[in-house]
């Protein structure tokens, strides 16, 4: 099936209780399907088509705020228009799930898949000091798989979790094994698994107040200060990344979703004419693999960074070498995936001298 599609079926398997979205192509399958899928009549879950983004972020808002797994999808210009309801949701701290997969921009750009929402999604696109767990899917398998993922993450940490994939990995078919279905749970576990949820007020306790807005300066900086705090255990606890023939490697690419399975074939091509090149991945582009790159910048005589955008990744594979070996990029823009012998080429011409 198409990733997508996978994002879909996980949902359902994963005991979802609502999806809220809005159609915008590379990522239609996804409400598509669950629409197909109807899975109001098995598992109880809704799924809506809101009339705008806007509406849509704002649903997964109050469905998450009554600790409900509520998720939401679209591509980049859609996500550009949920970030202010992204920022508030984070500030609340609230789980949700967020799907962005990539196309081409700036403005309306293009349909074809892109890379360049990086800054956007692993930076915190909206206003405010906040960040999104990020997961980078790079298969058909991991759509799936990272939904799950991204569930059990956001409510680990009370925090929205974001699957930021690209066109190419949205549309293509492979073989995948769909996760098992889990209960959706009862009223009386979320209440005991979100005792913070806004489900009607007990005897037994305050109320349950579910907002971003705080209008005393030193009450912000608190929770300010609490949300950082919970990105460092995050930073701490959570960091995923694969490694590609890095054993013996002189040199390192570091590419992430589409463009790492482009980059694996590279690194095969690049060793048949004997030169010792390795791939790490990250999966989680926030937290970022820092530590790991980190400790390649004392073994190798150069790094990559092969995008499809005009150099994002690059600034935080530089933040971790601190200088210490060059750091080159290559990228294709505008929808233009790169192709194995470009890479070797770039690898070639700016990195093996």
């Amino acid at each position: 099936m198409k990733g997508n599609e996978a994002i879909a079926h996980a949902a359902v398997r994963c005991g979802c209780d609502g999806y809220f979205g809005y159609p915008i192509t590379p990522q239609s399958e996804i409400m598509e399907t669950l629409m197909a899928l109807k899975p109001w009549e098995t598992t109880g879950m809704v799924v809506l088509q809101a009339e705008s983004e806007v509406a849509a972020i704002n649903m997964v808002y109050g469905a998450a705020g009554c600790g409900k797994r509520a998720m939401t999808s679209s591509s980049s210009p859609g996500v550009s228009l949920k970030q202010e309801g992204i920022s508030y949701i984070a500030s609340a701290e609230l789980p949700c799930v967020i799907v962005n997969v990539m196309r081409g921009g700036p403005g309306l750009g293009t349909i074809q898949p892109s890379q360049a929402d990086y800054y956007q999604a692993v930076k915190g696109g909206g206003h405010g000091d906040y960040r999104l767990i990020v997961l980078a899917p790079a298969s058909v398998q991991e759509m799936a798989d990272f939904t799950v993922l991204a569930f059990d993450l956001a409510f680990k940490y009370r925090n929205p979790a974001m699957i930021l994939a690209d066109g190419i990995t949205g549309q293509m078919m492979e073989k995948v094994i769909l996760p098992p279905f889990r209960e959706r749970r009862t009223e009386e576990e979320i209440r005991q698994e979100c005792p913070w949820a806004t489900l009607g007020k007990p005897a037994s306790r305050p109320r349950n107040i579910i907002t971003s807005l705080c209008l005393q300066s030193e009450e912000m900086e608190r929770i300010n200060l609490h949300l950082q705090a919970k990105y460092r255990e995050i930073e701490r606890n959570e960091v995923r990344f694969e490694e590609f023939d890095t054993e013996d490697a002189e040199y390192l690419i570091v590419a992430f979703g589409t463009c790492a399975r482009i980059c694996q074939k590279a690194v095969e091509m690049a060793r048949e004419e004997g030169i010792k090149v390795g791939l790490l991945r990250p999966i989680t582009l926030f937290p970022f693999p820092t530590e790991a790159i980190k400790q390649y910048a004392a073994r190798v005589k150069g790094m990559l960074t092969v995008e499809m955008n005009a150099g994002q990744m690059i600034d935080d594979v530089r933040l971790a070498v601190n200088g210490r070996v060059p750091v080159e990029y290559y990228g294709r823009l505008g929808g233009i995936v790169p192709t194995p012998d470009e890479v070797l080429n770039a690898l070639k011409e700016k990195i093996v001298k």
